[in-house]
């Protein structure tokens, strides 16, 4: 039997996430909560590439509003806590659902052939946050 060798990387403690890391995701919960609060008040943001044809004033594109606000806001709320409660594995599972939705935001960018700002601030944002689920691991 042939038997490869597999690295196993174990999580850090919790006594060992630096501070500057728990403020990045700190900073990134505010942030996503701030978002996700004007959301609610301001549901058509999230048509920011496009409103040609979208009744931003009408009930679908208010309520597709909420419920992205809501999911920013949750994702928020969650990182805050983890970041916090300082556990790693919490940051990263937290950081790797933020991570997704700026995935999604530069392929939606990319589909509509827009590489804006929008494209480039989920890629930073992206970065940082892929530096912090590094962070975690030893």
């Amino acid at each position: 039997m042939n038997q490869k060798n597999i690295k196993i990387t174990a999580m850090i403690e919790t006594s060992m996430i630096p501070l500057y890391v728990r403020i990045i995701a700190g900073v990134f919960a505010l942030a996503n909560i701030g978002y996700g609060v004007v959301g609610y008040f301001k549901p058509s943001q999230i048509f920011e590439n496009s409103t040609e044809g979208v009744d931003v004033k009408g009930k679908g594109a208010k309520y597709a509003g909420y419920e992205y606000a809501s999911r920013n806001l949750s994702i928020g709320i969650g990182l805050l806590i983890a970041a916090a409660l300082g556990s790693p594995l919490a940051i990263v599972m937290v950081t790797s659902i933020r991570a997704l939705v700026e995935i999604q935001s530069m392929l939606i960018n990319m589909s509509l052939k827009k590489i804006n700002e929008g494209f480039y601030t989920a890629l930073v944002f992206l970065g940082v946050e892929v530096f912090i689920m590094l962070k975690m691991f030893v």
